[in-house]
């Protein structure tokens, strides 16, 4: 991104800002203010430019207002920081909780979701009667004649906004999903970090088929949404207090809270820390789509005044037993899990042999001949973006299943590092091919379990072969020392010769397709193996994604 782009996004913001049309003054002033030393004639310039593309809009005297085309170019131009967005996000809410518990007033979080019928509202009642929820004050607000109902529903942030309150900074730390068994939480099997993420933790795993919230109540097994933060270890007792009293006026869902440095649930706690594990607020609506009900889930919190919540039941029958503190191995972290893989690449680039890192997807054998002409259709399509490397290896258990084996981006960290280059894997992201490319969505793969790209895959926001608006496909972001950049581009130019998928190199303090390298270090954006699958599974083909899965030399890949 230019700099004068880069100027154009900040007026984006700041008109976004504006509840009313915002005159060439005001901005440039709002400008100075963020370290742009524009004067108001630049500001016009630039603002022509920007009523040309159709992202604002003069009104008359009084200035100008952004467009929607305006804000859908602001939410895509600002990926780069709306990374560090999402935790700020979660920091501006707990600050601005004022409720009061005692006088039972005040503002809190809530999520609103859209539900379509009174089936789903008797789910939502019996999901929090079971204590599965925050609280039992809701807001049902029907929306038109068609059935729609808005169900807003109280943010376990809340909690942390009144911890806050009374003294005890709490920092939300993961969101994910929770295990289960005979009613006692046992441990979280996936989490992603609420730091250097676009998409919402708990967002990301609110795709179908992914929760068995109705299990757990049936018969206490199963899988729900849950939030983990942390709290100072000398704050314990008063945070317990406060949460039993917030319980008494039905505000709850705390699941488990750990003794000072002792990890809780499988999740790591530091000296002299306390962790506690939250039910996360979107339970109640995974129970109703897992019932396949219609229902949007919205993950969109936001400040409520209380009085505007009511109960929708009395009657509350915690089926979740008390958190049993034995010592559970420690969850596994993506990148930890990655190292080692990365690590025993040895690709030669010069003779083309040996290891590389494999995805391996399973699908059905009687879909692989269509499987295979989807894929060789892509990257015909595309092969700019597309890698064309596969291999067919048997399913270890099924016979029935057959599974296609494709080159994982972290192999081209492990090929650097082979050749004495530190090359960081930072991001897994969505980008959408506009001109230049821009990352609509990215991901850690710091502080999460789950790949990224299967993320995007499961809640299907690619669009690799579909005819509707820009391609979206997916990608990485890898950070590399800048000293080494030289060495790195001849590799890297070998590496896409050969068709690795390699999509831009960046310079320093460049935003690389919207992505951001630390200080002294470059970017480089690579395609992931997974588009193939991706197509696959746009076509509807029911695929097992898997990613990151064992090594596998190159030489024994075929090409499309």
């Amino acid at each position: 991104m230019s700099e004068s782009e880069h100027r154009m996004i900040e007026i984006l913001r700041i008109l976004n800002e504006q509840d009313k049309p915002t005159g060439s003054k005001l901005i440039a002033d709002e400008l100075k203010n963020k370290g742009f030393n524009l004067g108001e004639r630049a500001v016009r310039y630039h603002m022509q430019i920007l009523d040309e593309k159709g992202y604002t809009e003069r009104m008359g005297y009084s200035g100008r207002r952004i467009t929607n085309l305006g804000r859908e170019k602001l939410a895509k131009g600002l990926i780069y920081d709306q990374v560090d967005f999402i935790y700020s996000k979660f920091e501006e809410m707990i600050y601005l909780t004022d409720f009061n518990y005692i006088a039972q007033e005040g503002n809190v979080v809530v999520n609103t979701s859209t539900i379509y019928n009174e089936e789903s509202i008797d789910i939502l009642k019996r999901t929090i009667e079971n204590g599965l929820s925050v609280s039992p004050y809701v807001n049902l607000n029907n929306v038109g004649s068609d059935g729609k109902i808005n169900v807003t529903t109280l943010c376990g942030t809340t909690i942390d906004g009144v911890l806050l309150n009374e003294g005890i900074p709490s920092q939300p730390q993961y969101g994910g999903l929770l295990k289960i068994e005979d009613s006692h939480p046992i441990k979280f099997t996936e989490i992603i970090s609420y730091k250097k993420t676009s998409v919402t933790p708990l967002d990301a795993f609110s795709t179908p088929g992914v929760t068995s919230v109705l299990d757990v109540l049936d018969s206490g097994e199963g899988i729900i949404p849950a939030n983990f933060r942390l709290i100072p270890g000398i704050g314990r007792q008063k945070a317990i207090d406060i949460i039993n009293n917030l319980n008494k006026i039905g505000i709850g869902g705390v699941i488990g809270i750990s003794d000072e440095g002792q990890d809780i649930l499988g999740l790591p706690v530091p000296d002299g820390m306390v962790g506690i594990a939250i039910v996360g607020g979107i339970t109640p609506f995974c129970a109703i789509q897992e019932a396949n009900q219609n229902i949007d889930i919205k993950i969109a919190e936001e400040i409520q005044d209380f009085k505007t919540l009511s109960p929708i039941t009395s009657r509350i029958n915690h089926c979740l037993k008390e958190v049993k503190h034995d010592t559970h191995p420690k969850i596994s972290f993506l990148l930890s899990k990655s190292w080692n893989l990365i690590q025993q690449v040895n690709f030669d680039v010069e003779k083309r042999k040996g290891n590389i890192i494999s995805n391996i997807s399973y699908i059905d054998k009687d879909n692989i001949d269509s499987a295979l002409e989807i894929m060789e259709e892509t990257y015909n399509s595309n092969p700019k973006y597309i890698n064309p490397y596969y291999k067919l290896v048997n399913h270890p258990t099924d016979d029935n299943k057959m599974g296609i084996a494709t080159i994982c981006s972290l192999s081209i960290d492990g090929i650097l590092i082979d050749n004495g280059i530190m090359s960081n894997p930072k991001y897994g992201g969505l980008l959408e091919l506009t001109e230049p490319p821009l990352f609509i969505d990215l991901i850690s793969y710091n502080g999460s379990t789950e790949d990224p790209h299967k993320i995007f895959l499961a809640k299907k926001m690619t669009s690799i072969n579909r005819n509707i608006g820009p391609n979206k496909i997916l990608a990485s972001f890898k950070e590399i020392p800048y000293i080494s950049r030289d060495y790195s581009v001849y590799l890297l130019d070998i590496l896409n010769n050969i068709g690795f998928s390699i999509y831009k190199i960046g310079k320093p303090r460049e935003l690389t397709y919207n992505a951001k390298a630390d200080n002294y270090n470059f970017g480089v954006v690579t395609g992931s193996g997974l588009n193939t699958i991706g197509a696959i599974k746009e076509k509807g083909i029911d695929v097992e994604v898997k990613a990151i899965e064992k090594l596998l030399p190159f030489e024994k890949m075929d090409r499309l």
